[in-house]
């Protein structure tokens, strides 16, 4: 079986999208790429991910074939390859549909630096232009509204996040979620102050050293 680790992890953290509360049944989707072996694994298309199997999980190469699995590949996976194909930082990807996030892609706005969490992904979030679920149009607007970040909103759509590994692609999902909820809220009742560009700076200095180092 090709890339049986990185079937296991796509496995555990798309249970983690649902009791993460960052997903509802089967939305969302994640994938990572071997850059040794040019093949990426990415969770298969419409099943609950509770009920997902080694089997199930699709290997793809970067022109979109099916290398193994006998499942069909979420009908995302062009806009995961996209990025293992343009950007040399980025070796997993996470897609969900969280809803303070996906609230604010449907006013189609970007998340400001309300917080210095957002510093992870960059110095605000931007929407990306609205696409077909599934298109390489949806693919490449991602792209796009990416650059220089490690995440984006999907108008009308959802988030997605990308890191070196899938632990901090999901992590970055998970806070960028709590940005966007607490962002939500204090529009409710007043203006939120937004945090320099040199404030910005300084805490994306400060997250390249943050947490512990890798053994």
């Amino acid at each position: 079986m090709k890339l049986e680790l990185e079937r296991e992890k796509i496995i555990k953290y798309g249970k983690k999208l649902v009791t993460s509360g960052l997903t509802k049944g089967t939305g969302g989707n994640l994938s990572i790429y071997n850059p040794e072996r040019g093949l990426m694994t990415i969770s298969p298309s419409g099943i609950d991910y509770f009920d997902i199997r080694l089997e199930d999980v699709v290997v793809m190469d970067l022109e979109g074939n099916v290398v193994e699995g006998r499942r069909k590949p979420s009908s995302e996976y062009a806009m995961h390859k996209i990025f293992y194909k343009k950007r040399d930082d980025i070796f997993s990807v996470v897609h969900c549909h969280s809803v303070y996030s996906t609230t604010i892609s449907i006013l189609r706005e970007q998340i400001p630096a309300s917080h210095y969490m957002i510093a992870l992904a960059g110095k605000n979030i931007r929407c990306a232009e609205y696409a077909t679920y599934g298109t390489k149009e949806l693919a490449e607007n991602a792209f796009a509204a990416m650059e220089d970040r490690y995440g984006v909103l999907l108008a009308n759509h959802g988030l997605l996040t990308g890191a070196d590994c899938i632990e901090n692609a999901f992590n970055t999902a998970e806070e960028l979620e709590y940005v966007a909820e607490t962002y939500y809220r204090a529009r409710s009742i007043g203006e939120p102050v937004i945090l320099s560009d040199n404030e910005m700076k300084k805490m994306q200095k400060k997250f390249k050293t943050y947490g512990q180092a890798r053994s």
